[in-house]
């Protein structure tokens, strides 16, 4: 003679019984309710299953700004670092850059400062695209090259708003804060001393 298997759900069913409820006779008005309930849940969607994820926030779009042109076509920027203030104009070309109405390799002979001042170029695949014209005071050749990459990369912003993302995230749009500290009374410089001579 064939067992019968029991399931778990089975073996509960004996273990713990329900307690019977006892059946009411429903009324008109309990049946009206009970039928515009059963329309109220057919007439709503079905609620999502638990396993489905849920819907991924509302994503902001980034605002693109308008191109700024000059009336020859230039977009304008001023580039600042240190002491020096650079004032920059940028336009499609070859890729001369003139600075102070001289060519880069002549105002910043040396090789490291002109890689600082085409750095924006690089990073947007600009390079040999635009040509910039700068004029530039204050400060040192340090400071006078931070000051023309900030004007540059301010100026390639305005005539290509797209770009702007990327530029940012570089830290080229941000004007670079450190100045040279004080000198303070009683003091050589900012912080060393006079020398020491015992006697």
């Amino acid at each position: 003679m064939a067992k019968k298997a029991k399931t778990l759900s089975d073996l509960g069913a004996l273990t713990n019984p329900e307690p019977e409820i006892p059946e009411v006779a429903e009324t008109p008005a309990a049946e009206a309710s009970a039928d515009a309930d059963a329309g109220a849940e057919a007439a709503a969607p079905e609620a999502p299953a638990e396993d489905t994820p849920p819907p991924p926030p509302p994503q902001i779009e980034a605002v693109l700004r308008e191109q700024q042109l000059d009336k020859y076509g230039r977009a304008y920027a001023t580039g600042r670092r240190k002491d020096a203030v650079a004032r920059v104009w940028l336009k499609p070309g070859s890729g001369k850059i003139v600075i102070n109405e001289r060519e880069q390799e002549v105002y910043f002979a040396r090789p490291t400062l002109r890689l600082v001042i085409n750095q924006p170029f690089g990073i947007t695949e600009r390079a040999g695209q635009y040509d910039v014209i700068a004029t530039v005071k204050g400060g040192g050749l340090s400071g006078q090259a931070g000051a023309v990459l900030h004007g540059i990369a301010q100026a390639l912003t305005r005539y290509e708003p797209a770009l702007r993302t990327t530029v940012k995230r570089a830290g080229f749009l941000t004007r670079d804060p450190r100045v040279v500290e004080r000198k303070k009374y009683g003091r050589a410089k900012a912080r060393r001393s006079f020398q020491f001579s015992k006697r």
